[in-house]
């Protein structure tokens, strides 16, 4: 077993992986360690469900589980909110387990999602952020207010599959990897403490895949609670609640926080991308994933 490393730091004009030297990690704290647009915020709704038994939260899920690295707010500021929560806390991330401290007394949960499934994701993600969460955003690289990319997906997809502001991450410009990301808490499953879910698994079985998560995160069931908490973790009860559960919704992040939950997309690419597109894609996913892994996240233990 090879215990994971910090060997990068991760800084761009969205976040800042050295933020998580001032934070102060508890023993039972949850890490939700997701590619962008691959079911970050429904892996810390079902967290949140299990860890506090009830679908009425203590705080709306943007504010009871934050993004520690992002610049958009001051990192003393999202600290000390995590410092006054008394129970088990749920700290989200999307950076790439070598740049995270890692602890073992620490949870990490994983959720992957099929790369050409997460991209059509990511072109409505860039469809929804608001202008000035744009313009922010900019101002921090450096880059004039005008700038922007391919809106074309299948201009866009190849740059996306292989290009990045990190040299050694193999794809994500413009919102961040899938599969570097992936492949770096993969090769650490063995890990007890490491977690995995898989975006299509949950739309198929999410009342299974909640079970096996929260006997892994060694939370007992209470069948009495267990049919609203399931109810509460689905797409559609999500987004009747976006206003609680968009992350930024608080700061206006986004044009509309109904529209973060704009849909589950399963298997569209093949309608979207280009023949070209998809045989590329082929190409370097064959070059850079295990088969295993390429297997996994292209479709969940459950396929």
């Amino acid at each position: 077993m090879t215990r994971p490393e910090r060997t990068h730091t991760y800084t761009d004009m969205i976040f800042d992986s050295t933020r998580w030297d001032s934070f102060r990690p508890r023993k039972g704290d949850i890490v939700v360690a997701t590619p962008a647009k691959c079911g970050t915020t429904w892996t810390q709704m079902i967290c949140a469900l299990l860890v506090h038994q009830t679908p009425e939260l203590p705080l709306p899920l943007t504010q009871l589980s934050r993004w520690l690295e992002r610049h958009i707010e001051p990192a003393e500021n999202i600290v000390a909110d995590y410092e006054a929560q008394p129970w088990r806390r749920i700290v989200k991330t999307h950076t790439p387990l070598d740049g995270l401290p890692y602890y073992d007394e620490v949870d990490y949960v994983f959720c992957g999602r099929d790369p050409r499934d997460a991209f059509l994701s990511v072109l409505d993600h860039l469809a929804n952020i608001s202008e000035h969460t744009r313009l922010d955003a900019l101002k921090r690289a450096g880059l004039p207010p005008d700038s922007d990319f391919p809106r074309d997906p299948n201009v866009l997809f190849p740059i996306w599959l292989t290009s990045s502001p990190f040299p050694w991450v193999w794809d994500g410009f413009p919102v961040g990897s899938v599969m570097y990301l992936t492949d770096s808490y993969w090769r650490h499953r063995d890990q007890p403490n490491i977690h995995f879910l898989h975006y299509s698994d949950l739309t198929r079985d999410l009342d299974g895949e909640m079970r096996r998560l929260s006997a892994a995160l060694r939370i007992p069931i209470d069948e009495t609670r267990w049919p609203a908490l399931v109810d509460a973790a689905r797409f559609e009860t999500m987004k009747k609640n976006a206003a609680r559960n968009a992350p930024g919704a608080h700061f206006g992040e986004w044009k509309s926080d109904s529209d973060f939950f704009r849909k589950a997309r399963r298997g569209e690419w093949r309608e979207v991308l280009s023949p070209e597109n998809q045989a590329f894609y082929e190409k370097v996913s064959r070059e850079r994933l295990s088969p295993e892994l390429k297997s996994w996240l292209e479709g969940g233990r459950l396929n």
